[in-house]
């Protein structure tokens, strides 16, 4: 019992040495079992956001104004797949299969980024999502790519250079719109006005209400919190609102020359707190969504499954 406990704490100091140089973790190292767990929650609620985000922007592939803008809404809608099963492998390598995410997911035992329990009212809405929503993602996830777990790191280099392009290609869009018709100028403002706020909660809740943030940072998965994530994104998006001629609904918002910051407003966090508890405008509509199309792919697991089963008796 002696020589266990002090394995246990030789593993632990090794742990601790290779968090404190800013190197990374590997999948078969020794990690405490709550690194682990809490890698397991964010990995895969990052992935289940990859996937369910595909409903939103989904519903307006058939009804974009032209073949081009099909294609690229479409090629979008299939990156965001791919962002998903990165992600999803990359949670695997820690001992959890994607069956079992997917069905703590769709039994709520599992959550994904609340923007995306908005509905798209308006095809302005696929350039708003590109240009807050994806900007949003930027901010979180470049620093990720430096994360202490390998597997998540790696993918998110991919992720990261692939939602870049998206946030170029919505701000894009609505360039477009916004040199087009009063109506089509109005249409991107009323969709910013419905999309600032909940790209603002997309960094999660003040870090003074954060249960996560100062474990997660210590053991650096994170290298931000979510309040300095959500000023870098403030400050990124004021000029790039200026250039497209929109006013982000925000009377609070103003440059503060001693902070070298934008000052702005806080989001309703109760709002936020309806929406993560599954009481948003569009939550069961999305879980739902999931869990058809999950129980509509049984026969391709199954078949699959029986496949590689038949390959390895025969090898």
């Amino acid at each position: 019992m002696v020589d266990t406990l002090a394995h246990e704490d030789e593993l632990q100091e090794l742990f601790e040495a290779t968090i404190a140089r800013h190197d990374r973790l590997e999948p078969r190292d020794w990690m405490p079992e709550g690194y682990r767990r809490t890698l397991v929650r964010q990995i895969a609620q990052h992935a289940h956001s990859e996937i369910i985000g595909m409903q939103p922007e989904g519903n307006w592939i058939g009804r974009a104004p032209s073949l081009r803008r099909k294609a690229v809404l479409l090629a979008k809608v299939q990156d965001e797949a791919g962002h998903g099963l990165y992600l999803y492998s990359a949670t695997e390598t820690l001992g959890v299969s994607r069956d079992e995410l997917t069905e703590m997911l769709i039994d709520g035992r599992q959550k994904y980024s609340s923007i995306f329990n908005y509905p798209t009212l308006s095809y302005a809405d696929v350039g708003t999502i590109g240009w807050l929503v994806d900007g949003a993602a930027i901010c979180n996830q470049v620093p990720l790519c430096r994360t202490s777990f390998g597997p998540y790191g790696r993918a998110m280099i991919r992720v990261c250079k692939e939602e870049s392009f998206h946030q170029r290609q919505g701000f894009e869009l609505l360039m477009t719109m916004m040199r087009g018709t009063e109506e089509q100028q109005a249409m991107v403002q009323e969709s910013v006005d419905r999309f600032w706020w909940p790209a603002l909660m997309m960094f999660g809740p003040p870090d003074a209400d954060s249960p996560n943030t100062a474990q997660s940072m210590a053991w650096g998965i994170k290298t931000h919190t979510n309040d300095e994530l959500r000023q870098k994104f403030v400050d990124m998006t004021v000029p790039q609102a200026a250039r497209l001629g929109v006013t982000l609904p925000d009377p609070d918002l103003r440059w503060n020359p001693e902070r070298g910051h934008h000052d702005f407003g806080q989001p309703d966090w109760q709002e936020f707190a309806r929406v993560v508890k599954g009481h948003g405008p569009c939550n069961a509509q999305r879980v739902a969504h999931r869990r058809q199309a999950w129980e509509d792919g049984a026969w391709v697991r199954e078949a699959a499954t029986a496949y590689a089963a038949k390959q390895e008796e025969s090898a």
